[in-house]
């Protein structure tokens, strides 16, 4: 056997074990706690300790092909209910370049995780939402 089994993490970073280093100590294990194990439904933040509320949250809705009007009535109905504030004349519609699908730009201002919460389960129960980005 050489002693290049021995020597192995040579080349690996140990400033996370060195609190004199810049770099900050936070391990890619810190990052995922979760494992890959999905905490409550799909549509829930998995780690809301790492969101900072309040804060403006941009968000493009894109809808099924041929569903323009339709979805943005179901969106104006479904920010409107949870978001009464916001000023729905400020969603901006735009088609894909090809024309077959279009996508709903908003920013939202969010004050807690269970917003964000509601508002993806909503969205996910539309029937013209093909994807949230």
């Amino acid at each position: 056997m050489s002693d290049d089994s021995k020597n192995n993490n040579d080349n690996v970073d140990n400033s996370a074990n060195n609190p004199t280093s810049n770099q900050p100590s936070v391990k890619v294990t810190d990052l995922t706690p979760n494992k890959g194990i999905l905490k409550g439904k799909k549509t829930d933040i998995q780690n809301p300790e790492l969101w900072d509320f309040p804060m403006n949250y941009p968000l493009s809705i894109i809808g099924h092909e041929g569903e323009h009007e339709s979805l943005l009535n179901e969106i104006k109905l479904i920010l409107g209910s949870q978001f009464p504030d916001f000023d729905l004349a400020s969603i901006e519609v735009k088609p894909s370049k090809t024309g077959r699908f279009h996508s709903a730009r908003v920013n939202l201002y969010l004050t807690a995780a269970e917003q964000v919460n509601a508002l993806y389960a909503a969205l996910d129960n539309a029937k013209t939402v093909r994807i949230v980005l």
